[in-house]
């Protein structure tokens, strides 16, 4: 059974900082990439930021330059320094990873946190 646990989420005032973490744990025989997603109440889900096990990352427009995405492989976690946070980037946000589990014979699946809530006051 893979789990993937978010934490670091809470209320901060605009221009702020916030660092969240997920960390995946259970039969994980390979991860391929770890990434960030959001949703805002009445919108669809949206990527924020992944990275690969390489370390190669990639951005959603709204967040380059303010959110920086890194993951440490030994620890099967990924984190997401958010900087000069604005209400616009409240949301519910999502960790998400493709992986491979329980056996090294298993195709890459998804899985998803249950996400944590970031809330920027104006």
């Amino acid at each position: 059974q893979v789990q993937l646990v978010e934490s670091g989420g809470g209320l901060v005032q605009a221009g702020g900082s916030l660092r969240l973490s997920c960390a995946a744990s259970g039969s994980i025989v390979s991860i391929n990439t770890m990434d960030w997603y959001r949703q805002a109440p009445g919108k669809q889900r949206e990527l924020v930021a992944s990275i690969t096990t390489g370390g190669t990352t990639n951005y959603a427009d709204s967040v380059k330059g303010r959110f920086t995405i890194s993951r440490d492989n030994a620890k099967n976690t990924v984190y997401l320094q958010m900087n000069s946070l604005k209400p616009e980037d409240t949301a519910r946000y999502y960790c998400h990873s493709l992986l491979s589990s329980p056996t090294i014979w298993s195709s890459p699946r998804d899985y998803w946190g249950q996400g944590t809530q970031v809330t920027v006051s104006s």
